[in-house]
């Protein structure tokens, strides 16, 4: 039995979809040649349509609580779709079919195009039109042999079918079938690999969900719609394997994405400077929110252009080579990984013998976030502990993890504000334990380490301890500068002296790279001379930027 165009069905079509895309994820991801051979356009259409149902699901619970008798409002639950769609949107093929249901929802919500008392199948034949128009809008430079191709095939489809809604949809289906099937012949790097487009499989799949919910099928039942008799070109997308190096030519580095508050005019200087940065530029939405995605090789720029047009956030950035490399990897994922962000080669030595991989800082500059979410990736684990090892990166830290988590990666960021304090985390790491009593052991520990810094003042000026001068020995415990002197070691006894009146068990002295061990020696014999009980390990870091890093546990 046919069901009513209503809020139920929207429901019903988005979990459907959820649950086809779901199954067929890994066969479209292993399709993907077009634009950039990236394995993920079934990843990416899913979490998009995930967002799309979790939004309706929110309006249904929402309403609950009110008028627990009647479904929400038709219009509202469209309306959810297409803005969870948007704001989840993943990808190029997933920012696409967001723009697809914002144009559905447009004739939907009876915006632009349709009249009091129209019927389902005009609503649905007019929604699938505006939703191809909306979508060419939204892309810079299209391609047919696409998406894009298999969503017109659709609406042409639709607009030519008698009966009812469901019979719309199904129309549409059958339609977009078959211009999937044709996708090979009409983008060459389709037909060098021997498959449909990726995104267009993803869309095909989408119809026929909306068509089993307009059937009355809810998610988890048997599949009452038998497929469409399969030909030998549809038949090859279920059979081929496609390898990374068929997309051919030279490839942007990177896939930028971000939502974006801004208003029109903005966002149309906006597409121009994209457009000349990159590739397979998509920018969608209204209303003053948007979401822009496209691939360029300098990440940056496509960033600075969205924040001169306004506000961007939930911004992704992918670096497409690290992402093939990792998915041809072969090994299998470890279960545990510490990334530490290091300032010397003997700290990064050290933390590597004890099983970190190491993100080496320069002199004056610090690790971008899309390197720490490398070097996340690089651990190849499913659960990794970042330890920034620097106050200042904090913020950039917990950006890289928000990111690594987006891509299924399980982070916990303990904020280590000083190497020292991410070697006593190093110290209690246990990978046997359960993740969140490693995450606590090693917390506790940093938490429990209090660190000083010995460096050289760069000019006069003033400081927590009175004015400094320039070449003067400046002592900063946890921050703040405490003490000033003129000479290094004497500089540190005072220091370490200070660091141990609240007590200690062991200091930790990290020598920089032009530091002699005569100053180790000293120190050592003075913590020896001056508190007992208190063990001193010395430890070679190389850093360049700071002389002698103290940690006190």
């Amino acid at each position: 039995m046919s069901h009513t165009l209503d809020a139920d069905a929207v429901r019903a079509w988005c979990a459907l979809a959820l649950d086809a895309l779901g199954r067929a994820r890994e066969e479209i991801d292993a399709i993907n040649v077009y634009p950039v051979a990236d394995g993920d356009t079934g990843t990416n259409l899913y979490l998009t349509v995930e967002s799309a149902a979790r939004a309706v699901d929110d309006v249904f619970h929402g309403h609950a609580t009110t008028d627990p008798a009647s479904p929400p409002a038709f219009p509202d639950t469209v309306r959810a779709m297409a803005h969870g769609a948007l704001i989840g949107a993943r990808g190029n093929s997933g920012t696409i079919l967001a723009q697809l249901l914002r144009g559905m929802a447009e004739v939907l919500t009876g915006d632009p195009g349709t009249s009091p008392g129209t019927d389902d199948a005009e609503r649905l034949r007019r929604a699938l039109r505006r939703a191809v128009e909306s979508a060419y809008e939204g892309v810079a430079r299209p391609v047919e042999g696409t998406v894009l191709t298999v969503a017109a095939a659709a609406a042409d489809g639709a607009a030519n079918a008698p009966g009812d809604a469901t019979a719309v949809a199904r129309a549409a289906y059958e339609a977009a079938r078959t211009a999937l099937a044709a996708t090979p012949g009409q983008l060459e790097v389709l037909g060098r690999a021997g498959v449909v487009d990726a995104g267009g499989l993803g869309l095909v799949e989408v119809l026929g969900a909306l068509t089993r919910a307009l059937a009355g099928e809810t998610a988890g039942q048997p599949s009452r719609d038998a497929a469409a008799p399969e030909t030998p070109a549809t038949r090859a997308w279920r059979t081929e394997s496609c390898p990374a190096d068929l997309a051919g030519g030279a490839e942007p580095s990177y896939e930028v994405i971000y939502l974006l508050e801004a208003d029109d005019t903005a966002v149309a200087r906006l597409r121009t400077r994209l457009d000349a940065l990159g590739e397979s530029l998509v920018v969608v939405g209204g209303d003053g929110l948007w979401n822009v995605h496209v691939h360029v090789d300098d990440a940056g720029a496509a960033v600075e252009a969205g924040v001169e047009a306004g506000r961007p956030y939930r911004i992704r950035i992918t670096h497409f080579g690290a992402a093939q490399e990792e998915r041809t990897r072969t090994r299998e994922r470890a279960q545990r990984a510490v990334v530490a962000v290091v300032p010397g080669e003997g700290l990064a030595g050290l933390c590597t013998e004890a099983g970190a991989t190491v993100v080496a800082t320069r002199p004056g500059q610090q690790p971008t976030g899309e390197e720490l979410v490398e070097a996340i990736r690089r651990a190849h684990a499913r659960e990794v502990v970042l330890l920034p090892n620097d106050a200042e990166l904090r913020q950039t830290a917990a950006a890289a993890a928000e990111q690594a988590r987006a891509e299924g990666v399980r982070v916990a960021l303990i904020p280590t504000r000083s190497p020292v304090q991410g070697i006593a985390a190093l110290a209690v790491h246990e990978p046997g334990r359960r993740f969140d009593e490693d995450v606590v052991a090693m917390t506790a520990a940093a938490g429990a380490t209090r660190y000083a810094e010995l460096a050289v003042a760069e000019r006069q000026s003033w400081t927590m301890a009175g004015v400094c001068q320039a070449g003067d020995v400046l002592g900063l415990i946890d921050g703040d500068v405490a003490v000033i002197g003129a000479e290094l070691a004497a500089t540190a006894e005072t220091v370490l002296d200070r660091m141990l009146a609240a007590g200690g068990e062991m200091v930790t002295l990290v020598l920089g790279a032009d530091v002699p061990d005569t100053v180790a020696d000293r120190l050592e014999r003075h913590v020896r001379g001056g508190h007992l009980a208190v063990d001193t390990v010395v430890y070679r870091g190389g850093q360049q930027s700071t002389p002698l890093i103290v940690g006190v546990e």
